[in-house]
């Protein structure tokens, strides 16, 4: 576990680096935008050259450690077990009316005479109907 541990803060420190390094150049590829002489390492176009390798190189090294420790933790992951203790066997709905909540309506009976009597038509005005 204490290699898994290294692994995460390397690959930490890699991943600050690669953050600086990305932010350091310029948008246009000029670099850290140092003048000099047109030729030699800290030039515009040594500088863009340098930030330009250093992060691939950063890249590649974050994604490497972070296959690895991918991988690390599927290995380490695979001995715990579930926690059962808090698993609800019960219907929820079930003890409702006895713990004090709203109780469900019971389910209409099967009379068939009862279902073929239509409503009366409500009437719109409030007032008694003319016969």
């Amino acid at each position: 576990m204490s290699l898994f541990i290294f692994l995460t803060v390397i690959q930490a420190l890699v991943a600050a680096a690669l953050v600086g390094v990305i932010l350091i150049q310029k948008s246009e590829g000029g670099g850290l935008g140092v003048g000099g002489s047109p030729a030699g390492f800290m030039s515009a176009r040594g500088a863009a050259d340098f930030l330009t390798r250093m992060t691939s190189i950063l890249a590649a090294l974050f994604v490497g450690l972070s296959i690895v420790l991918a991988a690390m933790a599927v290995n380490t992951g695979g001995t715990r077990s579930l926690d059962t203790s808090l698993q609800r066997t019960a219907d929820p709905l079930a003890g409702q009316s006895q713990q004090g909540g709203a109780q469900q309506p019971a389910a209409p009976a099967a009379d068939p005479s009862a279902a073929a009597v239509p409503a009366a038509p409500a009437d719109p005005l409030g007032g008694a109907a003319k016969q």
